[in-house]
């Protein structure tokens, strides 16, 4: 899973970034501080890890993971080249899905590089670069697949179907993402590799001052755009969030219950982008190791097993499994084993988030 952290410059998306990650990527204030994208990994929270982990005390402790690409600030132009342009635009192709920061706390002291602070102008200045460089992707596969058409190639009449639906949905301003799809026309727009058919999840940046406050005007604000675009949105300080990632566990706790929050920013955003990409845990747990496996949702057993090793796929025979929440109100699987509670499941199984698995295989 990679994700794309992007914004406007100096918006504080390396901030976030050095608070997602503590990897310690460049933040500055001036635009352009970040050329090329930092990339960090994050483990994904899950509170039934520690959960399993009291219960077998295993010599490895092994979360799930999200891989985070701080990426440089776009600027208007930048579909033409303008800032550092074409070279993001590529950046943003190769992420699984987008994490817009859009600055929304009023401070003269920290530059805007458009002068005020406007999340609505923020949004569609980036929205807007990004429906351009799919709109010259589409003309250019568009015109390509009509010649194929013209040769008598009927494979590429869904293909055509399609451009011609977003051609004048991004020529109105409406990202990819915004058209209802069947399954077939969302596998086949996923090899278009547009920009904006990206998941994308906005996060509010606000102001230490203004966190567990009632939501400023700017965030209102952002909040009805992603409404209406059918996307999340979270409230962030990512000053805030940076200061509390450099806190030891312990600290961290008792910092966030002193402000009044249950949940740090980074653990929702987390938490968000897996809902985001349709992506579910199942769980494996013994005394060598406790372990998250993330798979997408619908995803059967022999598939599952495949993620430990693509032998486990070859050689599935059935998958023992026991909810989470099961084997922790019995306390153990020889007690969810004596109350008949641990199922076997064949090929067609469609695992669930929180399954706890042991796999049996033949290889």
């Amino acid at each position: 899973m990679k994700l794309g952290v992007i914004g406007l410059p100096n918006v504080g998306k390396s901030t976030l970034f050095n608070a997602i990650t503590q990897a310690g990527a460049q933040a500055a204030n001036y635009p352009f501080c970040t050329i090329e994208p930092n990339v960090g990994v994050v483990a994904v929270p899950d509170e039934r890890l520690d959960v399993l982990a009291k219960m077998y005390n295993p010599e490895k402790y092994t979360p799930t993971t999200i891989e985070f690409v701080d990426i440089a600030g776009l600027v208007r132009g930048a579909s033409r080249g303008e800032g550092l342009g074409n070279k993001f635009l590529s950046h943003i192709r190769e992420v699984d899905a987008v994490v817009h920061v859009v600055r929304c706390f009023e401070d003269e002291n920290i530059v805007h590089v458009d002068g005020s602070v406007n999340p609505a102008r923020d949004v569609e200045t980036i929205s807007l670069e990004l429906i351009f460089a799919d709109m010259e992707t589409v003309e250019k596969r568009l015109d390509r697949a009509r010649k194929l058409l013209k040769a008598g190639d009927k494979k590429t009449v869904a293909e055509v179907a399609l451009l011609e639906r977003l051609q004048p949905a991004l020529e109105s301003g409406k990202p990819a993402r915004s058209l209802d799809l069947t399954d077939e026309e969302a596998e086949l727009m996923r090899g278009f590799f547009l920009l904006t058919s990206k998941p994308i999840i906005y996060v509010a940046n606000v102001s230490e001052d203004e966190v567990g406050e009632e939501p400023n005007a700017h965030v209102v604000a952002l909040y009805e755009i992603a409404k209406a675009e059918k996307a999340e949105a979270l409230t962030i300080c990512c000053k805030l969030e940076e200061e509390v990632a450099q806190l030891d566990p312990a600290e961290k706790g008792a910092f966030l219950a002193e402000l009044g929050i249950q949940e740090s920013g980074l653990d929702q955003l987390v938490k968000a982008c897996y809902r985001l990409l349709g992506l579910i845990s199942y769980l494996t747990a013994g005394p060598k190791e406790v372990r998250a496996w993330t798979i997408t949702r619908g995803t059967k057993a022999p598939q599952a097993a495949g993620k430990i090793h693509t032998d486990f796929e070859r050689g599935f025979i059935r998958a023992e499994i026991v909810p989470f929440t099961t084997l922790q109100e019995l306390g153990s699987m020889a007690a969810c084993k004596e109350k008949g509670l641990i199922r076997s499941e064949g090929k067609d199984y469609v695992m669930q988030d929180g399954d706890v698995t042991l796999f049996r295989i033949n290889v």
